[in-house]
């Protein structure tokens, strides 16, 4: 593996690691201070932090990405509409089957969520 893809993988674990607190933030505000249900809470919180995530991942994680195709933005929002459902049945099992409290329940959504995010990310801003 070159020098330059390693740390491409530490800046897109620096920017997953901030917009994983955009997310895990935003989860519990809307969830515990607006009062709204958690799977509504986590999609609201995980469409921010694709944006966000998006953003940086353009700006800086994936150099030379800043001029994106129709393809690689296609790319780009269908892995993040099919990365929102896996986050969404894993929110799902984890607290309603599993009966896990839904703040630890995103730890483990995320984990799994996250190899699923760099693949596609990666193919979707590097075409």
């Amino acid at each position: 593996m070159s020098k330059e893809r390693i740390n491409e993988i530490i800046r897109f674990c620096i920017v997953g690691g901030l917009s994983f607190l955009v997310d895990y933030g935003l989860l519990f505000a809307c969830t515990e201070w607006v009062g709204l249900y958690y799977l509504y809470s986590s999609a609201i919180s995980f469409t921010a932090s694709v944006i966000f995530n998006y953003w940086l991942c353009v700006v800086y994680v994936f150099h030379g990405a800043r001029h994106q195709n129709k393809k690689q933005a296609t790319i780009f929002i269908g892995s993040s509409i099919i990365g929102l459902g896996l986050n969404q049945i894993c929110m799902w099992a984890f607290v309603s089957i599993m009966g896990i409290y839904y703040m630890l329940a995103k730890i483990f959504a995320t984990s799994i969520v996250t190899v699923w995010n760099y693949v596609m990310k990666r193919k979707a801003v590097k075409g």
